[in-house]
């Protein structure tokens, strides 16, 4: 017996707790980047870390991060339950996961110098590149034990959403930012500026493997209690996997699993070709990293609340309602992710300077890492466009369309990151992901259309359109103030970089914001109303 729930908050209310958590979180994280950054620059520990990162910290993200497919299941199918069904359907969940995900440890533990060699076979040509290998063999073996750690954070994301605890689950990645900060600092007071010669690679690179371990141990704990006390399940271990609830879990964590999954396959590909470049591995981290901070707090605000609600509603009879959530999910994504991207375009330097350009990392790495930043910047809207549309199909208990064309894609970035990187260098393999999430957006609202008979694309179209030229002139107007400012002031300096930064990006976003009110969009009015009723109060 099921019954639908009704939301408890408001998705303006869930939006703002999960902005508020997940900001700080990543200003952690951040943080915790600028200290890697000060400490390591591009230099063989972080090279090493990026590549010894790719298997356990892909599987933190794909299986433990909000949003992800163990989170997005456990919410589609306990939003449609009694509060008394959870407990043993978690535990019973978790008992599975745990014991597969175990095998997996124990598999990559085993198996670490073949795994690395596949994730980066560019690092066994040069003698330095042999050296980062050693490096990040030892540092996979450390954060091995992060592919159970994943599981059980995933489940823990979705069932205390679920039960409207929006808080824990967005602050807690913020423990594994803490960790790594503080093994820096240890490393630093220890050894002062001297880490940064290469007889400390192999040092550093064991601090951050064992911070990032000792954080994703901190944050499987504090859910683990949450739950205890909100009475969601304990570890006691069930095996009653025949039950409809779990296969109803299970034929959307499946198919979602291997559909994310393929996406990390498309981040392989491009850490395949990255290995036979020097620095790029690290310089990829370091720019994704300033796209992924902005872009997961915006990601949490739109897709957290609006799952539930499109979960809610996948019911035929509730599909006119769902058509709108699906409008104004991707009409939200135009707003913020166009003008965001258009900025980060046009102020890509100075943004690298400001956030990273101090101790080791010098304006040589800035100018490496600022031209991938700006190729991130490209693709913003459809990464998030595709997400949005994903969750949709999640929602109506199909993970097999997703991952079908998700498989597609692995072919197409190939022959992208082959194609571009000769023709643009290092940014042509940001620039081959941005080329394959366009083409899943648009593959993902074709067959919706399809399926729900019929989405208004035509009306849907005109808005994006428009917010896209307002953010082009928006971009504009700050690359052009930019320029100004750098000639009167100079571009040395790190408040004069941070004063024309802060000018030139505010102006251009007053600039969007004003082309934007006269778009007269529903999403926009809604926008700035709530603004106005926050500063008005």
């Amino acid at each position: 017996m099921t019954e639908v729930k009704k939301p408890k908050r408001t998705l303006a209310s869930i939006a703002t707790i999960v902005a508020v958590a997940t900001l700080i979180s990543k200003v952690f994280g951040l943080v915790r980047q600028q200290a890697i950054a000060a400490a390591f620059g591009v230099g063989p520990a972080f090279d090493a870390y990026t590549y010894a990162y790719v298997i356990p910290g892909f599987l933190l993200i794909l299986l433990g991060g909000i949003n992800g497919p163990f989170h997005s299941a456990i919410v589609s199918v306990l939003a449609k339950r009694k509060p008394e069904e959870a407990a043993p359907l978690v535990e019973t969940i978790t008992t599975f996961v745990g014991g597969i995900l175990l095998l997996v440890t124990i598999g990559l533990i085993i198996f670490a110098n073949p795994l690395i060699d596949v994730v980066a076979p560019g690092l066994t040509t040069t003698p330095e590149g042999e050296v980062i290998r050693a490096i990040a063999i030892q540092q996979f073996r450390i954060m091995a034990p992060m592919a159970l750690l994943a599981g059980l954070i995933g489940i823990g994301f979705g069932t205390l959403s679920s039960a409207d605890q929006y808080w824990l689950p967005s602050i807690s990645p913020l423990f594994s930012s803490v960790t790594v900060i503080v093994g820096i600092g240890i490393l630093v007071l220890q050894f002062g500026r001297d880490i940064i010669q290469p007889q400390y690679a192999l040092m550093g690179g064991l601090v951050l493997a064992w911070g990032t371990l000792a954080g994703a141990i901190l944050q499987w704990l504090v859910q683990v209690v949450a739950q205890w006390k909100s009475g969601l399940g304990t570890l006691r271990l069930r095996f009653d996997f025949n039950q409809p609830a779990v296969k109803e879990v299970m034929n959307i964590m499946g198919p979602a699993t291997f559909s994310s999954g393929m996406m990390q396959i498309n981040v392989y590909t491009d850490l395949f070709f990255a290995s036979f470049i020097p620095q790029t591995a690290s310089a990829l981290g370091y720019a994704g990293l300033l796209v992924q901070t902005p872009l997961g707090i915006l990601s949490n605000m739109l897709l957290v609340p609006l799952l539930p609600v499109f979960s809610r509603l996948a019911t035929p009879n509730h599909w006119p309602e769902l058509k709108g959530r699906i409008r104004q999910g991707i009409i939200l994504t135009a707003l913020t992710m166009l003008p965001l991207g258009a900025l980060i375009i046009a102020l890509a330097v100075p943004i690298v300077r400001v956030v990273y350009e101090r101790g080791a990392f010098d304006p040589e790495a800035s100018q490496f890492v600022a031209p991938m930043l700006m190729a991130y910047g490209v693709g913003m809207f459809v990464y998030l466009g595709r997400d949005v549309l994903v969750r949709v199909f999640y929602a109506l208990g199909d993970g097999q369309t997703p991952f079908r064309i998700s498989v597609a894609n692995i072919i197409l970035n190939a022959v992208l990151d082959f194609l571009l990187i000769n023709t643009f260098g290092a940014p042509g393999l940001v620039l081959a992901t941005v080329g394959v999430n366009f083409v899943s957006m648009i593959a993902l609202l074709m067959i919706l259309h399809r399926r729900m008979n019929g989405l208004p694309l035509r009306e849907w179209t005109g808005p994006i359109v428009s917010l896209t030229a307002a953010s082009f002139v928006a971009g504009v107007v700050s690359w052009g103030l930019l320029q100004v400012c750098e000639y009167f002031w100079g571009t040395e300096g790190f408040f004069i970089q941070l004063s024309e930064l802060t000018l030139s990006g505010i102006i251009g976003l007053g600039v969007f914001a004003l082309i934007a009110a006269q778009l007269k969009l529903p999403e926009v009015d809604v926008f700035v109303g709530r603004v106005r009723q926050k500063f008005g109060r």
